[in-house]
């Protein structure tokens, strides 16, 4: 039964007229990661991006998705190793990364913050082997991700007696 609570409290979500916003932000921002990433050089599974997510072809200039998801970690940027149609690498060390943009975009943020984060992806993945250079871009996520907290209404100063 804690099943139908949760799904009633996501339709309702769903039903506001703030989340029909929300939901083409997310696309915005996907479209906008996506088209970073391919002027940069990398190969977008299906040319682009019409929802939240994207597959981006890494193995084409010599990586691993399993090598990428790694370093991308290292560098604090999440996503995850995963297939591409037509792969010929194994499951666990595929051709692709797979991205998503909801989570940033909850956290509030739009289309110049997801043009910052395809260059970091871009230049982690140029450096992947250099952790000096992976830990430099993770502090700059950090400070974008304090500029973007989760919960920010938890962060913020109470009133004495609160």
């Amino acid at each position: 039964m804690h099943i139908v609570a949760a799904k009633a409290v996501a339709f309702g979500e769903a039903l506001r007229p703030e989340f029909k916003t929300y939901a083409a932000q997310i696309v915005a921002n996907a479209k906008v990661l996506a088209a970073t990433l391919e002027d940069a050089g990398f190969r977008i599974i299906s040319g682009g991006t019409d929802n939240h997510l994207m597959l981006v072809d890494v193995f084409q200039k010599g990586i691993l998705g399993s090598e990428a998801e790694l370093a991308l970690g290292k560098a604090g940027i999440t996503v995850n190793k995963n297939s591409i149609p037509y792969d010929t690498n194994p499951p666990l060390k595929p051709s692709g990364i797979r991205i998503g943009t909801p989570a940033l975009t909850t956290r509030g943020m739009k289309e110049p913050e997801m043009r910052l984060i395809g260059a970091w992806i871009t230049k982690a993945l140029e450096v992947r082997n250099d952790d000096a250079a992976l830990e430099h871009i993770r502090r700059e996520v950090a400070e974008l991700a304090n500029h973007f907290p989760l919960y920010a209404w938890l962060r913020a100063p109470q009133p004495v007696g609160a």
